[in-house]
Formats: C-alpha cells, structure tokens, sequence
C-alpha cells in the first residue's frame, strides 16, 4: 500500500501555490475536456485534483489517495529542451513516490475514451494492489 499520509504538495512554495491557481483559471481545451470527465466520473470514487502544486512544479491533475499524476502534452513537448526538462521532472516526480500517466493533447481531444480506459486500467491495478 502506498503512502498516503506524505505531504500532500511536498513543500510548495507560495509563489507555485499562487501560479497554479492562476493556471486554473486557464486549462487548455485538452485539460478541460480531461478535467471534465475526471471530475464528473471520480474515477469509482477516486478524487483528483488540476493544476495541483507539488513540491517546484504544476502538474496538470493529481491523485493523492494514488499518488498518480496525469500530464497533457502539447506539441512543445516534442521539442528537445522541453522533452529534457519533462524527463527530469518526471524522475523527481518519481522519487516523491508518485507515478506519471502522460498523455498528448490529440488523444485527449480525439480518443477520450481511450485515455478514459488508460486511466481507470491504472485505477483497477492500483485498487488491486491496496
């Protein structure tokens, strides 16, 4: 079973804490169809959250009973600097003990039922596993 009771932002700064909330109030239209079926669904009872500060990053949802975080990617994404600085952000990420789904936005806008299925596959696993 995981950890549950770790930090839930892993010592977020203020200055993220107040980034994140402005990044709320403009998802992408990929992250608002995302959201809407994560929120409306609660994934068989399960809570996340979007634009969830932990520790110096944003990351786009968030799921602290699974410690599993969701990530849209953008075409920027593709490009080298940028795919670099996701790699190491997904490497702390994942010494905080949290997982990583990665999705690109054409999936989200094109197969939501598909992501749908990725993520509520990761759920059963993780359900299985508590």
């Amino acid at each position: 079973m995981k950890n549950i009771e770790k930090s839930f932002f892993h010592n977020a700064s203020p200055e993220i804490f107040r980034r994140a909330k402005e990044l709320r109030k403009k998802l992408t239209p990929s992250e608002k169809i995302l959201w809407t079926h994560l929120k409306e669904d609660k994934f068989q009872g399960i809570h996340f959250r979007r634009q969830h500060p932990i520790s110096k990053f944003i990351v786009d949802f968030y799921c602290h009973e699974l410690l599993l975080v969701i990530e849209i990617d953008g075409e920027v994404h593709l490009e080298e600097a940028v795919a670099g600085r996701d790699e190491g952000r997904e490497i702390e990420l994942q010494r905080l003990g949290l997982t990583i789904l990665r999705f690109k936005n054409e999936e989200v806008l094109h197969d939501i039922k598909s992501v749908r299925e990725k993520i509520k596959s990761f759920i059963g696993k993780e359900n299985v596993n508590r």
